[in-house]
C-alpha cells in the first residue's frame, strides 16, 4: 500500500448544493476511475480527512460507509481503509417497462465492463415515485442515467446530482445546457420521417392520428403531424378517446400506443380489412416483434440500441455527452 499523502486529495466546495459526503464519495470514485487510486491503496483516515478538509466525523464516516456498501473500499482493524476493487454501481431510471425499453437496457448492459452493476427502477411518470428513487439513490451510485418527464419538480430533484455524473436520456424536457444528454427528437425528426411516406399516405382518403388520453408521449409530435398534413394537403382527424377508435376503409392510422395497434389488428380481423390495402397503420417506436406482426408493421422510431450504447459510453468514460439519436421511418406492409 502507498502512503495516503502520495495518492489522494480532492477539492471540497463548502458552497456547493451537493452534500459534502457525496463530494467525498465522488472524489474517491473519480480517483479510482482515473487510476489515481488503485486496488490496495490506503485511504486517508477519518481523522485526517476531517482535519484536512474541515469535515465532521459523521460526514466522512457516511461517505466511507457508502463506499464500503458498494464494495469500492474496505477496512482492516488498526490499519484503516483501502481500495478494495473497482466495482461501480449505476442507477438507470426509466419511465415504464416496454419492449423497446428492454432493447435500451440490454444495449447498456452489453456495452459495460463486468465490474459495473446496473440498478434499474421505473418512475411510471409519478413525481413522488421519481423523487423517492432519486433521493434514495443520492450518494450510492457512480453514475446516474435518467429518463425524465414533464414536471416542474424534475430539475430541482436532479440538482442534488453532480452534472458530470448525470445523463438524461430520451426526451429533452426539464433539461438545461449544462446537462449531459442523449435525446431523440419528437418533433422535427418525426415530421421529416412522415415526408418520406407521402406517396404511401396518398393511397388513403384521410389520416387519423390516435393520441389516447392515457399516453405520456410528447405533444409536440401531434403539432408536427398537423403541420405535415397542412403542408402536404392531407385531411386528418385527431382521436384522443380510445373508445372512439373504430377503423374505416380508406383511412391511414398513426398511433403512439401499442394498445391501439392491438385494437387495430383486432378490428381488421373482425371487418376483414387488409392492412396496407384497405386501411393503413404507422406505429411509433420499433420493437423486436413489429417486423413479424401480420406482414410487418411500419414504424417511426429512434434507435434505442444506439441510445443504450451511448449511455454505456458515458458511464465508462468521463466525457461530455450531448447528442441526438436519429429518428427513422421503417416501411413494412401495414402502410
Amino acid at each position: 500500500m502507498l502512503k495516503e499523502e502520495e495518492k489522494f486529495e480532492f477539492i471540497i466546495n463548502h458552497e456547493s448544493d451537493i452534500p459534502k459526503y457525496q463530494q467525498l464519495v465522488d472524489g474517491i470514485t473519480n480517483s479510482i476511475a482515473e487510476n489515481i487510486l488503485q486496488k490496495g491503496d490506503l485511504l486517508p483516515s477519518v481523522n485526517v480527512i476531517c482535519k484536512t478538509y474541515q469535515l465532521s466525523r459523521d460526514t466522512v464516516f457516511k461517505a466511507y460507509s457508502i463506499l464500503k456498501d458498494q464494495k469500492v473500499i474496505d477496512s482492516v482493524p488498526n490499519k484503516g481503509y483501502y481500495v478494495a476493487g473497482e466495482t461501480r454501481k449505476v442507477l438507470l431510471v426509466l419511465d415504464t417497462f416496454k419492449a423497446y425499453k428492454e432493447v435500451l437496457y440490454h444495449s447498456v448492459v452489453n456495452n459495460l465492463a463486468e465490474n459495473v452493476i446496473i440498478d434499474v427502477q421505473f418512475h411510471h411518470y409519478n413525481i413522488d415515485v421519481f423523487k423517492t428513487i432519486i433521493n434514495n439513490g443520492i450518494g450510492k451510485y457512480y453514475k446516474y442515467v435518467v429518463m425524465n418527464f414533464d414536471h416542474p419538480d424534475i430539475a430541482p430533484t436532479l440538482s442534488a446530482i453532480s452534472k458530470d455524473k448525470l445523463l438524461l436520456i430520451d426526451w429533452n424536457i426539464q433539461a438545461d445546457k449544462a446537462n449531459n444528454y442523449v435525446f431523440q427528437d419528437f418533433g422535427k425528426a418525426f415530421y421529416e420521417s412522415l415526408t418520406e411516406a407521402v406517396g404511401l399516405f396518398k393511397k388513403y382518403k384521410k389520416i387519423q392520428f390516435v393520441y389516447p388520453d392515457f399516453t405520456n408521449h410528447p405533444w409536440e409530435t401531434v403539432e408536427f403531424f398537423k403541420k405535415f398534413c397542412a403542408d402536404f394537403g392531407f385531411e386528418y382527424d385527431l382521436i384522443t378517446d380510445p373508445k372512439k377508435f373504430n377503423i374505416e376503409k380508406g383511412i391511414a392510422y398513426i398511433s403512439v400506443s401499442d394498445r391501439i395497434l392491438g385494437h387495430f389488428l383486432e378490428q381488421c380481423k373482425e371487418k376483414d380489412y387488409e392492412p396496407g390495402k384497405d386501411v393503413g397503420f404507422l406505429s411509433y417506436n420499433e420493437t423486436p416483434m413489429k417486423k413479424f406482426i401480420y406482414k410487418g408493421i411500419s414504424v417511426i422510431s429512434t434507435d434505442f440500441k444506439e441510445i443504450g450504447t451511448k449511455a454505456a459510453a458515458f458511464i465508462t468514460h468521463d466525457e461530455v455527452t450531448k447528442c441526438y439519436v436519429p429518428t427513422k421511418l421503417i416501411i413494412r406492409e401495414s402502410l
